[in-house]
């Protein structure tokens, strides 16, 4: 799906000298490259504070404890997306409130949201999936309305550009009160182990959740409230601080390839290519496609005994976890969510990928749906 060796022999030498520079210092544990890249994406996003930590779960939990969501609480959470942000809802006592996605763009349906709000309703989390933004001017306009916060998920759409009506353009992630995102290594921007951040513009949210993240401790061995130990390491900081030189060019590399997946599978029938919204760039994170006519599980075989590893993302619907069918209250009857995951199947996309490689997927796509009759 993603050919991170490849990546890195492009890189190689300013990885393995940035490495190398963290290992000579013995800085390993919030050295200098820690505060450098933090200053970098921060300045990427044109958000005011970027606060690092362990991984993107851990952002998800940090961002709902500074904003001092309570148990018996709810947060509204999309029902078709990784399990990261009902998870940390859950895991803090917090109702997750299941809303519907949009069909076209697997983001929160914003027109399913009010009905979703109660007296209860503290934030929304708005996961941009899939490498594009959700529709964040109504959502804000809607936040604004019921006094709820809005947090965004940006683990795997960070460059994406979302233009308001106005013309305005911001970055997903510098929109809401706040936002996370991962590292993680097949990320629009990854490390090479884990890695998260929360951003925001909010001067006192980002001080309490320097203060969450570092044992709730203000200076050393000096606790103001009870926290955790959520870091980014300096080797990986240092990673990132490369990979940032290049995050952009291999976006483009990545949007060439939906491109020719676009040309060439858009006339299939039984396929519906990913929609690209009006308001937001699309970095693809993956490139997702929907499998009609019941066909999805036999394409997937298909690729894979030709050696083309498509991965379903996601299987299941949130509302559809056994561990979350007694703790979250549904909105609506989530049918497109549900359909999703029986429909999804996410092609190779990377920005290495050659055209003898692209050529071979869509081929042998074409080759599965001749052979029956699609």
């Amino acid at each position: 799906m993603v050919d991170l060796q490849s990546q890195y022999k492009l890189i190689e030498k300013e990885i393995d000298d940035a490495v190398k520079e963290v290992i000579s210092n013995a800085s390993f544990i919030n050295g200098p490259q820690v505060k450098t890249f933090c200053t970098r994406l921060a300045d990427y996003l044109n958000i005011a504070r970027v606060i690092p930590c362990g991984n993107g779960t851990d952002a998800i939990r940090l961002a709902l404890q500074a904003l001092n969501i309570q148990p018996g609480d709810e947060v509204i959470v999309p029902a078709f997306t990784y399990i990261a942000a009902a998870e940390m809802v859950a895991s803090l006592g917090i109702t997750p409130v299941l809303v519907d996605v949009d069909p076209d763009t697997f983001n929160i349906n914003v027109d399913l949201l009010e009905r979703a709000i109660t007296r209860r309703t503290k934030a929304i989390i708005a996961v941009h999936l899939f490498g594009q933004a959700c529709d964040m001017e109504p959502l804000m306009k809607l936040a604004a309305k019921y006094k709820v916060k809005i947090i965004e998920d940006n683990a795997q759409s960070l460059g994406a550009d979302y233009t308001f009506s106005d013309d305005t353009v911001k970055k997903a992630g510098a929109i809401g009160h706040v936002a996370t995102t991962s590292f993680f290594p097949t990320k629009p921007l990854g490390c090479y182990g884990d890695g998260g951040a929360v951003m925001t513009a909010d001067t006192d949210l980002a001080e309490q959740i320097r203060l969450l993240a570092n044992h709730g401790q203000s200076t050393k061995y000096h606790h103001k409230i009870i926290g955790c130990n959520s870091r980014l390491d300096t080797l990986q900081a240092a990673i990132l601080n490369v990979k940032m030189n290049y995050m952009d060019e291999f976006t483009r590399a990545r949007q060439k390839v939906a491109l020719y997946y676009d040309r060439f599978l858009s006339p299939v029938s039984a396929i519906k290519i990913p929609a690209k919204s009006l308001f937001s760039t699309h970095v693809y994170h993956q490139y997702t496609i929907q499998v009609q006519n019941g066909k999805r599980d036999a394409l997937q075989l298909y690729l894979k005994e030709n050696g083309i590893p498509a991965i379903v993302y996601y299987p299941m619907a949130v509302h559809e976890q056994e561990g979350y069918r007694w703790v979250a209250r549904i909105s609506g009857d989530l049918a497109i969510a549900s359909r999703l995951s029986k429909e999804v199947l996410s092609l190779p996309i990377h920005s290495e990928m050659t055209d003898i490689t692209m050529e071979w997927i869509v081929g042998r796509i074409d080759q599965f749906f001749k052979a029956n009759n699609n």
